[in-house]
């Protein structure tokens, strides 16, 4: 009726079909992001290249994947890479608008969080290590460099773990607290909702975004699922949701989605959720190699 009142010109209303008919990669008023995880592979380049591309909105260094042990043993794992220049490199990320976050967990056993005492100790050795702290005894191996976050990546923890208690405390801390930037609280989670090994941590309802790993999960062999990404949008409204995917078949045993597939069938059905965030591609070895992000960059 509207349209009928205003009696648009015939331009007019051939350039508002045209743009309806863009569909919602293209046309939509909320843009995604990519984030993607380095430090898997040596080969894969340094931080400082994977910010300088230009293709990704954050970076999950990943993992330090020993910690909650007695007793209390720390260690990170970046696959070969020097923390040589690594204080540069975080600093270029961050002046680029590309923040670093910390990712804990991954695909080891040699971590846990038994206790509350566990997961305080294990905020206080994040803190002092990679973001604000300023113990003098704290080996800090990027320097004055501050992080911008912590992302969960559990591929072992049990639903009684304390995780939960380590969120919080996370919370509690501005690691920038001259400019106003809160930490950026992260999650890496199984495509088949609820993932129990972090639930509880989630339930806090203090995560900024959460990462669902649509790939190398026998519920998701397929790929993305419709209504495992409904259930983790409906669950968490207030937490920014990704579609996260592989950059290549190489890159996951189960789940790759060429882009031309995502930009079709995946991007503008996960777009209809209001809190969609982007798209969490693994890892930046592949991608490096195919050019995914390149290809799906602009319809994210």
């Amino acid at each position: 009726m509207a349209l009928t009142l205003l009696r648009p010109s015939l331009a007019v209303s051939l350039a508002l079909l045209l743009t309806l008919l863009a569909g919602p990669a293209s046309a939509q008023g909320k843009t995604g992001q990519v984030t993607v995880f380095w430090g898997r592979h040596k080969d894969e380049g340094s931080l400082r290249s994977a910010c300088d591309s230009g293709l990704y909105t954050m970076v999950i260094m990943s993992f330090l994947d020993v910690y909650g042990t007695t007793p209390t043993t720390y260690n990170l794992d970046l696959s070969g890479h020097s923390v040589a220049g690594m204080n540069a490199a975080t600093k270029r990320c961050q002046f680029l608008g590309v923040p670093v976050s910390i990712s804990i967990g991954g695909f080891g056993s040699g971590y846990s969080l038994p206790t509350n005492q566990s997961a305080l100790a294990l905020f206080d050795h994040l803190w002092n290590t990679y973001f604000g702290g300023n113990l003098t005894s704290a080996l800090r191996p990027f320097g004055d460099a501050w992080l911008d976050g912590v992302d969960m990546f559990l591929e072992h923890a049990t639903a009684a773990e304390h995780y939960d208690t380590l969120a919080v405390e996370l919370s509690k801390h501005n690691i920038r607290a001259g400019d106003g930037k809160l930490l950026h609280l992260t999650a890496a989670t199984h495509c088949k909702f609820p993932d129990d090994r972090v639930k509880e941590a989630l339930d806090t309802g203090i995560f900024e975004r959460i990462h669902v790993r649509f790939y190398d999960d026998p519920d998701c062999a397929a790929g993305f699922r419709g209504d495992e990404w409904g259930r983790w949008t409906n669950a968490y409204p207030f937490t920014k949701i990704y579609v996260g995917v592989p950059a290549s078949p190489q890159a996951a045993a189960s789940g790759y989605m060429d882009p031309a597939t995502l930009r079709r069938a995946v991007l503008p059905v996960a777009q209809k959720a209001s809190n969609y965030g982007g798209v969490m591609v693994w890892d930046r070895y592949f991608d490096k190699r195919s050019n995914y992000s390149g290809a799906i960059k602009n319809w994210v």
